[in-house]
């Protein structure tokens, strides 16, 4: 590569990622020190100037720093990368969660959207989702990321203080984003969209049809999703409450049960009102017709691989394990576990006390609720309080299945409840619950000290934790609602009552899930 063609990109090859500069201790000290701005303190000056110096008769032990540093950012991008595969393996266990537990005569839709919405999320991520969501975030863990500059976020001043809209970087991954350390947190970001794209198909089963959910796929992926990831990832105003009003450490979600899990949860309630009920899901007294499960191995089998991929989601997002106290990633990795078996235990206890016997899909369901709801505490939490708020989780999700049936709004796999409401649980749990003990190696959104909930003594961080709640309720649940009522006015989302009636396999997609079974009920 020409040197006038190699400047128009960042690092694509990888040489230039990772040097002496990115050596570090566990405290998040930095090996080398670093060239002081004019006008700094004479004792950095004299520090630096003495590294040079040093550095220039011993040569040997520059490249050995240097190969210290590769290997650190090396290690950190492996992490981030096996834990985005992981994470994009929970597509599988959403896959058969969500079709296991609809009907046979819709298998083959059901599957189909979760197959689908994987690829359209992804286009639609990489043409513009990516840059309007991170064009502007430094990612430093990794090291060698120049093209992410502040400068490309998109500003309004209010107030007398700068609130971050959006980014205006990155579009199609080319130009400065042409670099090891972006095409990996793309990845791992992307996955991570994928997500809570997928969480509408499992509320709007078995009605949906595929012209409208195409539309829904790109719209999610380009523009829903990556504005409230701005906010709250990319350096957005939401990020930015502690800095700008004193509001704790501003708006903190460590995994996203707020920017993936809620984001997906209201925009399913949103279409789940939109689209309605399926045929005989309610009677005319409010009274509800369970309609079954096809498939509950299936549905049960899901939920393990969504909790096995929940290892990459939140152990996976302290984006690497080497340097700065990343080492913490075990303490995530077991409050996350602790948390679902605390879901699945209360919501099981629940169920017993309610019904006299467990509901196989309930207690998974109860499960992925603790992990839901762990997602955004879990790099601020110990082993006892993520299990409390598993527990409280599961309780929180059999309760508001009861209550969405009550106000009519049919969700054929509890995803409204599950991602939703625990989603948005988990975002004040952490306003609530984080004990100050995990900083990562430096300040959380650019507040100095660690993150605290109130009951350590930190109430601002409570209220930053509701004002994110209460603008994923405008922003997820209020703009996607606006915008299925125009695509339902437009082209329609339903399908016909016969198709319905029949199954959407044949019609909607030309093949049956099981050609060689009867699937009417």
């Amino acid at each position: 590569m020409s040197a006038g063609l190699s400047s128009l990109f960042a690092d694509p090859s990888g040489h230039s990622t990772g040097t002496a500069a990115d050596a570090m201790d566990a405290q998040g000290e930095l090996f080398l020190p670093q060239k002081p701005a004019p006008g700094a303190d004479p004792a950095a000056v004299s520090a630096y100037e003495d590294f040079q110096r040093k550095a220039a008769t011993e040569p040997l032990a520059v490249k050995l720093a240097d190969s210290v540093g590769q290997n650190r950012i090396a290690i950190n991008l492996m992490w981030t990368l096996i834990t985005g595969f992981l994470v994009m393996f929970m597509q599988a266990g959403f896959a058969l969660v969500e079709t296991g537990l609809c009907r046979a005569k819709n298998a083959s839709h059901t599957m189909l959207m979760n197959f689908l919405i994987y690829v359209i999320g992804l286009t639609g991520f990489w043409i513009c989702g990516f840059g309007l969501m991170f064009g502007a975030m430094p990612v430093t863990s990794l090291g060698g990321t120049p093209g992410l500059s502040p400068e490309y976020e998109v500003t309004i001043d209010l107030f007398g203080k700068t609130f971050g809209l959006f980014a205006w970087n990155g579009f199609f991954l080319t130009g400065s984003s042409y670099d090891v350390g972006i095409y990996t947190i793309f990845l791992f970001q992307m996955v991570f969209m994928d997500t809570a794209a997928t969480i509408p198909t499992g509320a709007m089963a078995e009605r949906w049809n595929l012209k409208s959910f195409y539309v829904f796929g790109f719209f999610l992926s380009m523009f829903l999703y990556p504005i409230f990831g701005n906010w709250a990832w990319g350096g957005g105003w939401l990020s930015t409450l502690g800095v700008n009003f004193g509001l704790g450490h501003g708006y903190v979600d460590f995994a996203g049960s707020g920017v993936v899990h809620a984001v997906g949860g209201l925009c399913a309630l949103a279409g789940a009102i939109v689209i309605g009920p399926r045929l005989g899901k309610y009677n005319a007294d409010g009274s509800v017709n369970p309609i079954p499960a096809h498939h509950v191995p299936m549905a049960l089998l899901g939920a393990f691989i969504l909790a096995f991929g929940w290892f990459g989601f939140n152990p996976g997002s302290t984006l690497g394990v080497s340097g700065g106290g990343l080492n913490r990633v075990g303490i995530v990795a077991v409050v996350t576990m602790l948390a679902g078996a605390g879901g699945a235990l209360s919501a099981t206890a629940l169920i017993i006390w309610k019904a006299g016997r467990p509901d196989p899909t309930m207690v998974a369901n109860g499960m992925l609720a603790g992990l839901v709801a762990i997602t955004a505490p879990s790099g601020f939490v110990s082993a006892p309080i993520g299990f409390l708020i598993g527990a409280i989780a599961g309780v929180l999700v059999v309760l508001s299945v009861d209550f969405f049936d009550h106000l009519k709004i049919d969700d054929p796999v509890g995803a409204i409840s599950v991602h939703g409401v625990c989603g948005s649980f988990g975002v004040l749990s952490v306003g609530i619950f984080a004990d100050g003990t995990a900083n990562f190696g430096g300040s959380w959104n650019g507040v100095a000290g660690n993150v605290k909930g109130a009951i350590f003594g930190d109430w601002g961080q409570l209220f930053a934790q509701l004002i994110g709640v209460a603008t994923l309720i405008v922003w997820s649940f209020g703009v996607s609602f606006i915008f299925f009522k125009i695509l339902h006015k437009v082209m329609g989302m339903r399908v016909s009552e016969q198709v319905e009636l029949d199954g959407l396999d044949l019609d909607e997609t030309g093949i049956m899930g099981y050609p060689s079974f009867p699937t009417v009920e």
